[in-house]
């Protein structure tokens, strides 16, 4: 049996979701004060049912880290991720303001709010750092299936992105430019600091992690491992909280996607999540030409292991 949610929305600012007295997550579209962290739409904070925050943001590590957001870390030589900008091995990261470009909130096409389920279709459109309009995106955002017997809520999230540049825009990654396994970019979460040194499951027995703190899934393509777990300890309180990441089926099919997605993961240093749609290799996105993706997040008290992750992607259709 699902909960019923409760919306507020504080027009210009935010979105917020809550039920059962908890505050599951906030979606704010307010651009950010510091433009070198590259302004766009974020979702934070992010808690279980039980209240536990498994979101983090601006940590001092990485101030741009906000939640749950849509990034693009190289994208023909702007930087719409946020923070310093990898110039190759050479140079490495750099403080280059003029590479920082954001994201624009144009407004909402659609609004929907049922007993138990929000959906909100937004417009934004995509700026480079000297103010040229480079692409328009349409997101979908859908919370759903608060369900308190299974301790677990869930956020689809969808991308349909047009290249309105007029010439091809060119999407990479710190690996595209010369980094090793730095391959991020697309839609991201930021755990919080409790989360590092969390445990990362996949399908098939993949999982665990690896040397420097990566997860031995990281660079796994998607078609492999269509879903990867995390699974964290609070501070503060006695218990876990899981993160269930996936793709939506379509994603896996490259005529669809334009390209094929692999996966970024880390414990450690930092705890974070990526279905990088740029991985190993650049893509290219001629003028007038769109691309999409789909994922959902799942929001779990408890600490799963891979039969819980199937069990509740097989009973929820995806």
């Amino acid at each position: 049996m699902t909960q019923r949610i409760t919306v507020t929305h504080t027009h210009g600012e935010q979105i917020s979701v809550a039920s059962g007295g908890v505050e599951l997550m906030a979606y704010v579209y307010r651009p950010d004060p510091e433009a070198f962290e590259a302004r766009k739409p974020y979702a934070h904070p992010l808690r279980t049912l039980a209240g536990n925050p498994v979101s983090g943001y601006r940590p001092s590590d990485h101030r741009w880290h906000k939640g749950l957001q849509m990034t693009s870390s190289h994208l023909s030589g702007q930087n719409f991720w946020g923070g310093n900008s990898y110039l190759g091995p050479e140079q490495g990261y750099q403080h280059v303001e003029e590479r920082v470009g954001s994201m624009r909130h144009d407004g909402f096409e659609e609004f929907a709010v049922a007993d138990d389920r929000l959906r909100f279709v937004e417009t934004l459109t995509w700026v480079e750092n000297g103010g040229q309009e480079w692409a328009r995106e349409v997101r979908t955002i859908e919370l759903h299936s608060v369900e308190p017997e299974e301790g677990t809520w869930a956020l689809d999230w969808s991308i349909r992105l047009t290249n309105i540049r007029g010439e091809a825009l060119h999407f990479g990654s710190p690996t595209t430019a010369g980094r090793e396994m730095a391959g991020y970019t697309g839609l991201n979460w930021r755990g919080p600091r409790d989360f590092t040194g969390g445990d990362v499951i996949g399908p098939d027995g993949r999982g665990g992690v690896g040397e420097k703190g990566a997860s031995d899934l990281m660079g796994t393509p998607a078609a492999e491992a269509p879903w990867v777990a995390f699974t964290g300890e609070h501070d503060g309180v006695d218990g876990h909280s899981t993160l269930l990441f996936a793709h939506a089926p379509e994603n896996l099919d490259n005529t669809a996607s334009i390209h094929a997605s692999h996966w970024f993961v880390r414990s450690e240093p930092i705890p974070s999540v990526a279905p990088s749609w740029a991985f190993f290799e650049e893509f290219e996105l001629p003028p007038g030409e769109s691309f999409g993706y789909r994922y959902r997040v799942v929001v779990a008290d408890g600490a799963w292991d891979r039969a819980r992750a199937e069990g509740y992607l097989k009973n929820h259709g995806w």
